[in-house]
């Protein structure tokens, strides 16, 4: 069985990671285009670069909770046949045991670099305008896809959907595109589709079934159905 899972930011949220943005349209206190925009970092980097040093240090606050690991759990069965594709920044499906994350709006502890295009793993702040570790010129930028940017791997999620069994959302909005599309896509290839999240997304209605509550419970009990079942595993 071929399953593409695309997590979001309710997953994190139950390891206290803050979601992407608020009641109020504030993104962890600023707004959204202070920060999370090509144009915000040209205006200001330092602020840029300050806000999120600081959301990289509050990563070492927090802790896999039972969604990833049980997700790193169905990877050990279905190796190469699953994909987990993020929309979250941090490192979460990694210190829970997932291998090969496909961040597809890039990591908190990764930089890229503005000048030579390479990206590094990168655990330090960036504030303080470090080189670059292969061109030596002073441009390293948090590597995260900010909007107006185009998000990691396209082709390939858009391939594993169109040869996968199974889709599964979880913990996801289906507000941000283009990966609140996915669903559409799987429809379109006859991919059957799942959606296990909070409280009904923007687009429940395009899933075949739709479980309601925490990931920290849904998750675990779907993987052990999964693992129950023995098909095609």
């Amino acid at each position: 069985m071929r399953v593409v899972v695309l997590t979001g930011a309710g997953v994190s949220a139950e390891s206290g990671v803050p979601t992407f943005r608020d009641a109020d349209g504030l993104w962890e206190g600023h707004r959204v285009e202070d920060v999370a925009t090509p144009e915000a970092y040209d205006a200001n980097p330092g602020l840029v670069q300050e806000f999120y040093d600081a959301r990289r240090a509050a990563l070492k606050r927090v802790t896999p909770n039972p969604a990833h690991t049980a997700l790193a759990r169905l990877g050990d069965v279905l190796g190469d046949d699953l994909l987990l594709v993020t929309q979250n920044v941090d490192d979460l499906h990694e210190r829970g045991g997932s291998h090969d994350v496909l961040h597809m709006h890039g990591e908190l502890l990764s930089a890229l670099c503005r000048a030579c295009g390479h990206r590094y793993r990168w655990a330090d702040e960036l504030s303080s305008r470090p080189p670059c570790p292969g061109c030596g010129v002073r441009e390293l930028r948090p590597d995260i896809v900010w909007f107006g940017e185009m998000p990691y791997e396209m082709e390939r999620i858009y391939r594993a959907l169109a040869e996968a069994d199974l889709f599964v959302s979880v913990g996801t909005s289906g507000a941000v595109y283009p990966a609140a599309g996915f669903v559409v896509e799987a429809r379109a290839n006859g991919v059957r589709s799942l959606e296990l999240n909070l409280q009904p997304s923007e687009g429940t209605h395009w899933f075949d079934e739709a479980r309601h509550g925490k990931a920290g419970d849904l998750v675990p009990r779907w993987v052990d159905e999964v693992l129950a079942s023995g098909v095609d595993l």
